[in-house]
């Protein structure tokens, strides 16, 4: 058994029915254990066994619906090839894209011919009388209209009813095969109808307007729908497709992107993109970053220094190692994740796409029913107004703004965050970063930055001696402080270090010579039972006012040296939790910290709550305590050292810089580590779901109002009956509202 996930673009889906279709279709091949249709991008991601079905039996499950299945074209996660670069998906979004820019420029072309056809139409229509034979011209205008602009709606239409299915295609198909038929039947025998008492009307114009309108509607919806997927777009152009490699005897070739391997040395000139993530082997630069963390200004880059793919090379000639092939450099992981974003769906769409399944028989119901209506209840003019309600049912009903409600309003939001750092995971993510009430912040790294450096040392005795044996302890910690103190204690002599041991969460213990040392916080000392002397006692509570972290280091009896650490807070740290409690949140630092300096730590960010001397295992602890008091629970972390926390929580955020995140993991991304992305990336959920249920409750108020409207109940109260042509306008601006909405929530702050 080998379960494999694939992307396929998918032609001849028009509206809401379509995708139903497509996904109904796939879910009836053996071996299928997951399918996501996407409207909005025309691609179907398809999870199956291959040892069960093929791609083959896919397309022909596809085909039996009357679509077409490019299986030629499919990606699996992760394949390579020439075009490894891109990931998965990426291609088949491309091609979906290609199907999608040809298709709008032909309809662009159909929309302008029926345009300047309905043009004459409607003159003719509105000013008879004017020449004998006017009737018949209407009968040609209104006959080329049809043959020439209406196939649009005719093949696909036609293709489906072969295969048993019907979309959007025949609610149009047969509006304007009714409105034609019935005015060819007026034209050429009137006197079947004025033998009933009945005034022949001609509906010809109807035909061509209904037909304009809704070819124009399409082009704009076109147009909208390319719109929103800018973003990926962008995202997927920052890899460029070929790179200098430097071969093992100097010389330089050019290679495809999909051939670089682990190992390989490449170059980068002045203004050219870094192609995969390495490390600078020769020379210095600096490094336009701000498409993947949002910093403005470059970094320098020079030997050993990390750089990043799709990161611009500004001023200098670098040399790198290419530490990851092209599909598994951040880059790819940003657009991978962005692209499952912006396919997955949110939870009502389950409902929509129920409705959407049976929407089109539902309308052909209505509109039959609305006729049959007008007939029985209205002898005299039943007929004449039966068909009219009938026309614009079928016209005004729209499947299209069901269907492209959900998809283009977290395609516009996904595309947002990506461009300013925030990468979330699927659209349930949005709908619980919205209810989010608290937020854990962990004090090192993400309130702070995360480097601390050693202010101050206090020393019982030879200060030269104790520094070395502090060095060579800490040296083989793995904990920042560690690193620190090891950074500033550089010179010291190395000592040689036996039965060394890790107390996690409280420090180290090991034997220099023949005597035992202990390190870590002053908590700890107190509890091994270490003794202080009163001066060591005065210069700790001098750095704890000063919100200073203490690391002390004591042989068997006494306390021997002190050390100061400061770890300074980001500039927008403060700011950060300000914003977030004017959302309503509460904000809460953690920190393995004592108590005075978390107090002081706290205050000075403005968190409502902080908690000290706590370890990494009982941060998921503190996260289940929130939630059993019905909070929804926030965390913050880097991903790795918070990992129990961050699956503990209802919302788990990983942030830092480059590949060290938990990019995989983690519900939501920052990639920069600017806490200020927090606030911005809760209220673009906030915003995201809003125009969500702004798109649903107008495709689902529109529907609701417009097709009773259509079939006439306005009349016996006012006299009013909907104009075919109006239905045929309002169905075209239906579907382009819900776009341009979701094209209107991507503007603007965050």
């Amino acid at each position: 058994m080998s379960v494999i996930t694939q992307t396929y673009p998918v032609k001849g889906m028009s509206c809401a029915s379509c995708s139903a279709h497509v996904d109904k279709a796939l879910r009836s091949v053996a071996g299928v254990t997951e399918v996501n249709v996407s409207l909005a991008m025309n691609v179907a991601k398809v999870t199956y066994d291959n040892a069960q079905c093929t791609p083959t039996d896919l397309q022909q499950a596809v085909e039996r619906m009357g679509f077409e299945l490019v299986v030629e074209e499919a990606e699996t996660e992760g394949g390579g090839g020439e075009n490894s670069c891109r990931t998965a998906g990426t291609q088949a979004v491309d091609k979906a894209a290609e199907a999608e820019m040809g298709k709008l420029q032909q309809t662009k072309r159909l929309a302008y011919g029926a345009v300047l056809t309905v043009v004459p139409l409607l003159v003719l229509s509105l000013m008879p009388g004017l020449f004998s034979g006017q009737e018949v011209a209407l009968f040609f205008l209104a006959s080329f209209s049809l043959w020439k602009f209406g196939r649009a709606f005719y093949a696909p239409a036609w293709r489906l009813l072969k295969h048993g299915t019907s979309n959007m295609d025949t609610l149009v198909a047969l509006s304007i095969t009714v409105s034609y038929v019935y005015s060819f039947f007026n034209l050429f025998f009137p006197q079947w109808f004025t033998a009933h008492g009945m005034k022949p009307h001609l509906y010809f114009d109807s035909v061509g307007v209904i037909t304009a309108f809704i070819l124009l509607g399409r082009m704009l919806e076109a147009r909208a729908k390319h719109s929103t997927t800018n973003a990926i777009r962008k995202l997927m152009g920052l890899q460029p497709k070929q790179v200098i490699t430097i071969m093992p005897n100097g010389t330089e070739r050019t290679k495809s992107i999909g051939d670089v391997k682990p190992g390989d040395v490449l170059m980068a000139r002045p203004g050219e993109r870094i192609a995969v993530d390495g490390v600078v082997t020769e020379g210095t630069s600096t490094v336009d970053e701000s498409m993947l963390s949002g910093e403005p200004i470059p970094v320098g880059k020079a030997l050993g220094e990390r750089v990043m793919a799709g990161t611009i090379n500004k001023n200098g000639t670098l040399r790198y190692r290419a530490e990851k092939a092209a599909t598994d450099t951040l880059l790819a992981h940003i657009v991978r994740m962005v692209q499952n974003a912006q396919n997955s769906k949110v939870p009502v769409q389950a409902l929509v796409d129920r409705i959407a399944a049976v929407f089109v028989p539902a309308i052909i119901g209505i509109a039959l029913l609305s006729l049959a209506a007008w007939l029985v209840l209205s002898p005299d003019n039943g007929l004449t107004h039966g068909l009219i309600a009938m026309v614009s049912v079928l016209v005004i009903a729209c499947p299209c703004s069901l269907g492209l409600a959900t998809p283009t309003a977290i395609i516009v939001g996904m595309g947002r965050g990506a461009n300013n750092g925030i990468l979330i995971k699927d659209a349930t993510c949005l709908e619980t970063a919205r209810r989010i009430d608290c937020v854990l912040l962990d004090k090192t790294g993400t309130l702070t930055i995360g480097h601390p450096e050693v202010v101050d040392t206090h020393f019982a005795q030879d200060n030269g001696k104790l520094a070395a044996v502090l060095c060579a302890l800490e040296h083989r910690s793995e904990h920042p402080l560690a690193e620190a103190i090891c950074q500033h204690f550089k010179g010291a002599e190395p000592l040689e270090v036996t039965h060394f041991a890790a107390l996690p969460g409280n420090g180290v213990e090991g034997v220099v010579g023949s005597q035992h040392f202990l390190i870590g916080s002053t908590a700890l000392m107190q509890d091994k039972k270490r003794i202080f002397t009163t001066a060591q006692r005065n210069v700790i509570d001098s750095w704890l006012h000063k919100a200073y972290t203490i690391v002390a280091m004591a042989d068997e009896q006494h306390v021997v040296a002190l050390v100061a650490l400061n770890d300074e807070l980001k500039s927008t740290s403060a700011k950060a939790v300000s914003e977030l409690k004017a959302l309503g949140i509460s904000t809460y630092m953690l920190t393995g910290d004592n108590e005075a300096t978390a107090a002081a730590v706290a205050a000075q960010v403005g968190a409502d709550h902080y908690v000290a001397r706590m370890l990494p295992a009982d941060k998921a602890d503190f996260v289940k305590g929130l939630q059993a008091a019905g909070h929804q629970v926030a965390m913050v972390g880097d991903g790795i050292n918070d990992s129990a926390a961050l699956a503990q929580a209802d919302l788990s955020v990983a942030m830092g810089r480059g590949s060290d995140i938990a990019i995989d993991t983690a519900m939501m991304t920052l990639l920069t580590s600017d806490l200020m992305r927090l606030p911005q990336a809760i209220r673009l959920s906030n915003r995201t779901v809003r125009t969500i249920k702004e798109n649903l409750f107008w495709a689902f108020f529109y529907n609701v109002v417009s097709v009773p409207i259509a079939a006439g109940v306005l009349y016996p109260l006012c006299g009013f009956m909907l104009n075919p042509m109006i239905a045929g306008a309002a169905m075209a601006l239906s579907s382009v509202s819900v776009v341009a909405n979701s094209l209107r929530s991507g503007m603007g702050k965050l």
